[in-house]
């Protein structure tokens, strides 16, 4: 997890409680998509699912 950090670098920020709760339903909504049979129907399919989506995003645009 360190990689790339330098330890005496040190971020503090505030965050609302309903954004973390925000964050944190749809976290669990998309996990529980993940785990169902729809998505591995769809995966099997070959069609690109919105975790694909997500993930291909990520490869994108990392962060640096």
């Amino acid at each position: 997890m360190n990689k790339g950090f330098n330890k005496d670098f040190d971020v503090e920020f505030e965050i609302q409680k309903k954004d973390i709760d925000n964050l944190l339903k749809k976290y669990k909504k998309i996990k529980k998509y993940q785990k169902s049979s729809f998505h591995e129907i769809e995966k099997l399919n070959g069609n690109i699912t919105i975790i694909d989506e997500m993930i291909q995003e990520s490869k994108e645009d990392p962060i640096t």
